[in-house]
This record gives structure tokens, sequence and C-alpha cells, in this order.
């Protein structure tokens, strides 16, 4: 695998983690009640998955033009990582909202 596949793949990863650990301080800051700073939380999660995209679409358009992506287990776990940080940054909006409407009927 190329160091330029390597670095790729990593910032998925990264990129998505990040997404993922921001997504659940905003759960955090939500049970606390402090759902503005939630909110902030899930826009720098909202850009780090941005980011990830970015990178991932790159793949895409790389593949589109004729250029084959070289696929390892550790591209396998960085597309993982990356859909798993997008659904868990969707079910925890969710869960926010859930809160708020609880607080809310206090």
């Amino acid at each position: 695998m190329s160091q330029e596949m390597e670095m790729i793949i990593f910032n998925i990863i990264n990129y998505a983690g990040m997404a993922k650990g921001l997504a659940y301080e905003a759960l955090t800051e939500a049970e606390a009640g402090n759902y503005d700073k939630a909110q902030e939380l899930l826009k720098e999660a909202d850009a780090n998955l941005l980011e990830a995209h970015k990178v991932q679409t790159s793949i895409i358009q790389a593949e589109a033009r004729g250029e084959k992506p070289e696929v390892s287990v550790l591209f396998v776990h960085a597309q993982d990582q990356l859909m798993t940080s997008m659904e868990s940054r969707t079910l925890i909006e969710h869960l926010i909202r859930i809160y708020q409407k609880f607080d809310t009927a206090k």
C-alpha cells in the first residue's frame, strides 16, 4: 500500500473518530441539560464528518477516473469507522431531542 493511500485512510479514521467522540460528548452535555453546548459539539462533529467525507469522495472520484484504490483491511476499517460515526451522530441527535422534550415537559 502506498504512503499516500495510508495517509488517506488514516485521515478518514481520524476525522470519523473525532466526530464520534464529539457526538458522544454532546450526548453527555445533553444529559446534564447543557443543550447549547451539545449543539456546538454536534456542529464540530459535523465538521469532522464533512472532512472525512471529502477524503472518501476523493477516493471515489479517483476510481471514477479509472484509478483503482488499494483495498485493504485498514481501508475497510476506515469505511466502517466513518459509517458508524455517521450513524452514531444521527442517533445521538435524536436522543438529545428526547432529553429536551423530557426537560420541557417537567
